[in-house]
């Protein structure tokens, strides 16, 4: 088993367009939650979501081969190209990409291009259907399309876990590393589901709030949703320290369980379950975590479920840790929510800087720990965790070490 470190990171959020953007965002506690301005907000009953601004895909892809991609992919596209070019990491030159994994998470995958399709079916009983629609809205299109861009050829698949799906995606790369099934690999998540029928579908609910995200506070009100991507590269330590690159964080750990209970409320064992298994893989002891991305989504159910996990694995040591949800500031996109909740993860790890829990107002008495409300904080720290916990009761936890 080899220690596996993470040397590039790429990014496209409603936070920036890049990893550098995104994480000045999360440490300025800019919140880009807003009224929903890609479509018509007519029967939406709350109708705000935290979408991706100015992204232009000529910008980034030639004409003809945009009729490819759809949105969800084009995200992930971007923030590879930014991931594998921080990384330094030359795949022909090496002989690297035949051994080079691909995993990117996804919950809905090519959601717009589905939409479309169906509003041209049903809407407009339209029977002709465009002959790349499958090719588009596939989940596995963007891992497909990264492959294909840079040369790829080791495994590829996606993973769809709902809200955990990145997460997932970042563990299967992690173990493929480790155990040498792959020497490097390229894993996030990316979605873009701001489509009608998506709000819709979430809107009847009753889970989504009409304000905004506010996690763990007592007036939270519910989940909005986001979207975005982002893309990380793995490799060993051994090889990046032999070639000279620059380390963003040690991947310690991951730990993975289901609930196998009920198929939305999430389950306090089940969320313990797979923290713990996160810090026993990475052979990280409680007391050297120092904060905690969480899921932290804003919902009635989720939040105080999660602080009763933190406090059920780290005992007496709970109380001296930072807990935050970016999610306050991104919105919940998702399948891709790990991947940009790891930019932060990241970011605390390297600058010492624990990103913010935003529109915070009174504490939930449920909700007893330190969500560093409101403002960022300096503080150093060792290790931390990102969780993921999703519809299904599917459960994913990073565990992350400061750069060696």
């Amino acid at each position: 088993m080899q220690r596996v470190v993470i040397t590039g990171m790429g990014a496209v959020t409603p936070l920036g367009l890049d990893a550098i953007s995104t994480w000045s965002a999360m440490r300025e506690g800019r919140v880009a939650i807003g009224p929903i301005t890609s479509m018509p907000r007519d029967g939406l009953r709350f109708g705000i979501a935290a979408e991706v601004q100015g992204f232009d895909p000529l910008a980034h892809f030639e004409e003809k081969k945009l009729i490819l991609f759809d949105r969800v992919s084009q995200l992930a596209l971007v923030a590879a190209r930014e991931a594998i070019a921080q990384s330094g990491l030359d795949f022909a030159a090496e002989g690297l990409g035949e051994n080079t994994a691909v995993v990117i998470g996804t919950g809905v995958g090519g959601e717009q291009t589905h939409d479309e399709a169906s509003r041209r079916l049903y809407g407009e009983n339209n029977p002709r259907t465009h002959p790349l629609t499958i090719v588009r809205l596939m989940a596995n299109a963007p891992a497909s399309q990264i492959c294909i861009e840079h040369k790829l050829t080791g495994p590829s698949f996606a993973t769809s876990s709902a809200c955990a799906s990145a997460n997932h995606a970042l563990a299967q790369a992690f173990h493929m590393v480790r155990s040498g099934v792959a020497d490097a690999a390229v894993a996030g998540g990316s979605e873009a589901c701001i489509t009608l029928g998506v709000i819709r579908a979430w809107e009847a609910m009753r889970v989504m709030a009409d304000d905004t995200c506010r996690p763990f506070s007592k007036q939270r009100r519910g989940m909005v949703l986001g979207e975005g991507a982002a893309v990380f590269v793995l490799e060993t330590l051994e090889r990046a320290q032999r070639r000279g690159a620059t380390i963003l964080a040690e991947f310690a750990g991951a730990g993975m369980s289901a609930d196998a209970g009920d198929i939305v409320f999430p389950s306090e064992a089940g969320a313990a379950k797979a923290i713990t298994r996160a810090l026993a893989d990475g052979g990280i002891g409680v007391d050297e975590v120092g904060y905690i991305n969480a899921h932290g989504t804003g919902t009635p159910a989720n939040d105080p479920t999660e602080s009763k996990a933190i406090r059920r694995v780290f005992g007496a040591h709970a109380d001296a840790l930072a807990v935050s949800s970016t999610k306050s500031m991104h919105g919940h996109a998702l399948g891709a929510a790990g991947a940009i909740e790891l930019v932060a993860t990241i970011g605390a790890l390297r600058d010492g800087v624990l990103p913010p829990t935003m529109n915070f107002i009174d504490p939930d008495p449920g909700c007893d720990l330190d969500y560093v409300a409101n403002a960022a904080r300096e503080r150093p720290v060792r290790a931390a965790i990102s969780n993921s916990f999703a519809f299904g009761g599917l459960n994913a936890v990073l565990a992350l070490r400061r750069a060696p």
